[in-house]
């Protein structure tokens, strides 16, 4: 069985005492590819130096994080679009918009957002999207940049039926399912289930958002599993077709 881990942060500090450990597990697991997205420019460093130690495994994007928009953001974009045309990534993210925080950079998160975008589709390259209080605002700039070059993923969908298939209606995207699908009150199996296999890449955000029964804890790639059990269950397949399919879907848009 292989499954991909569309979304993980294996660079965060959070993973400085047992990361090589914490990357075996995940791969005797069954979970051989970590695709890693951007923070910002303190985030690079790290990033790279996991895809030089394990260029079989470990894959970077990069972009500007929402969260790390700030008063130096042109600084930010500047180094952002410089590693886009020097280095190789398989996608531009973390991008979008979050104003679950902080909203005082509400119209730098837009240009940021649509600036990225943009160099996405000069460079044929799909987008993973961070979307955090702000569905409206993104689904707006995206419906002014949908175009047959823009395609991504929506990283930790957590909207509506509405939602889902506003973002399924461009063509190009699938919906990223990490663990709060597990959460039993989020209401995320109920619109998952409305959908299909094939709309769907698999993720853990990790060391963010573990699934049930770890949820409050550090999350990692290996608890993939546990996301692959519960849209198992909701499609009533097995896990080997839920990884067969994602896996599949994974490699329709990203490129490693």
């Amino acid at each position: 069985m292989h499954l991909i881990d569309t979304h993980t942060h294996l660079y965060s500090e959070k993973f400085n005492d047992d990361r090589e450990e914490r990357i075996q597990a995940a791969i005797k697991a069954g979970v051989s590819q970590f695709f890693m997205p951007n923070i910002d420019s303190t985030s690079i460093a790290g990033m790279k130096d996991l895809v030089q130690k394990y260029p079989n495994h470990c894959f970077a994007m990069m972009g500007l994080h929402p969260c790390s928009v700030g008063a130096n953001v042109e600084e930010e974009l500047e180094l952002v679009e410089r590693e886009l045309k020097t280095g190789k990534f398989i996608a531009v993210g973390e991008i979008g918009m979050d104003l679950y925080w902080d909203k005082s950079f509400h119209k730098e998160q837009e240009m940021a957002f649509r600036k990225q975008i943009q160099w996405a589709k000069q460079l044929n390259l799909p987008i993973d999207i961070h979307c955090r209080d702000a569905f409206e605002e993104i689904l707006a700039i995206m419906d002014e940049e949908n175009d047959e070059n823009m395609r991504g993923v929506f990283h930790c969908f957590t909207g509506t039926l509405e939602q889902a298939r506003h973002i399924l209606n461009y063509g190009g995207f699938k919906l990223g399912i990490g663990g709060v699908v597990t959460f039993k009150n989020s209401g995320l199996d109920k619109v998952v289930k409305e959908l299909s296999l094939k709309d769907l890449v698999l993720e853990t955000d990790s060391p963010y958002l573990a699934p049930t029964p770890f949820r409050g804890k550090r999350n990692e790639s290996a608890y993939l599993l546990n996301v692959a059990d519960k849209i198992s269950d909701i499609f009533e397949v097995s896990v080997a077709r839920v990884a067969e399919v994602t896996t599949k879907n994974a490699l329709e848009i990203f490129q490693p």
